[in-house]
């Protein structure tokens, strides 16, 4: 079982402030990108179009996968490619299947879908061994990428990971409750971060997803994990990132708590953490090199 470690978000991040780190590059990176990368579309056989930007440089490159039903033109994903370009470390950010400027009907997506999205980006346009960063069902998916493809994983960074959520809410439901939603077809999930107040899912989209759940056993992952959750978040509670912590088998494991951390975490002291966290794995990764 891998060791779990709770950090205060000072303690955790003072010796990258101590030495410097990447403390002198945060006032560009969250002021707003300088040089954006440019879209570009990758083609695949009897699938849809996936959209992409990408930054070349050093290895460990990092990937941004982002949530559900957004895309890789957010706050986190753009301070990412900042960060990337200013330390000279490649940088990969798509959108999946039906999101953002990607091919594809958003409705007809699956957890499936997605993780094949993510799986040919990896084999595709990453080059080397990459540190994953997923927000939100993008660390479900990270997780299910990681176990994938161990040879191209070189750490992963959760941020208010949601691993295998949706199936959970509706299994935690009283089973009159679970009739009726199968009955309707649809379980909605109330979110202020939607413009319309609400996650829906269709009953299909629950069995497909069932298929890819990874908390019911011990999770086969053994390189370094970094999870970065708020204590606010009424999206996707906490205590998924515990769970995570407590079935990945690495034993370089560190859970993050913000005590005002919400789901989107996309204030600019939750991005300085990302920024932080990462940083710090870099440093790790290329001196054990």
């Amino acid at each position: 079982m891998a060791a779990v470690v709770l950090r205060s978000c000072r303690k955790g991040l003072s010796h990258i402030l101590k030495n410097g780190g990447v403390n002198t590059i945060l006032p560009k990176t969250l002021g707003g990108v300088r040089q954006k990368s440019y879209v570009q579309y990758v083609t695949r056989p009897e699938l849809p179009k996936l959209a992409y930007r990408r930054v070349k440089g050093k290895s460990p490159g990092v990937v941004f996968l982002p949530g559900y039903g957004s895309n890789m033109n957010g706050l986190k994903a753009e301070a990412l490619e900042e960060f990337c370009r200013s330390l000279g470390h490649s940088y990969l950010r798509f959108d999946y299947t039906g999101h953002g400027l990607s091919e594809g009907v958003f409705t007809d997506g699956t957890i499936g879908t997605w993780k094949k999205d993510v799986l040919f980006v990896l084999d595709e346009l990453a080059e080397g061994p990459q540190i994953m960063v997923g927000s939100s069902m993008g660390g479900w998916l990270m997780l299910l990428a990681a176990i994938a493809r161990p040879e191209k994983t070189a750490a992963l960074v959760g941020i208010s990971t949601a691993a295998d959520h949706v199936v959970t809410a509706f299994k935690s439901m009283s089973l009159e409750v679970r009739k009726e939603i199968e009955e309707k077809g649809v379980l909605t999930m109330p979110s202020k971060h939607r413009e319309e107040g609400a996650y829906t899912f269709t009953m299909d989209f629950l069995k497909e997803a069932e298929n890819h759940c990874v908390l019911q056993s011990p999770i086969p992952i053994t390189c370094p994990v970094r999870l970065i959750h708020g204590l606010k978040d009424d999206d996707a509670p906490w205590h998924i990132s515990m769970q995570v912590a407590q079935r990945v088998l690495s034993p370089d494991v560190d859970v993050i708590l913000r005590r005002h951390g919400q789901h989107r975490m996309a204030e600019k002291d939750d991005i300085k953490l990302m920024v932080y966290t990462i940083d710090d794995l870099i440093d790790k990764l290329t001196t054990l090199v």
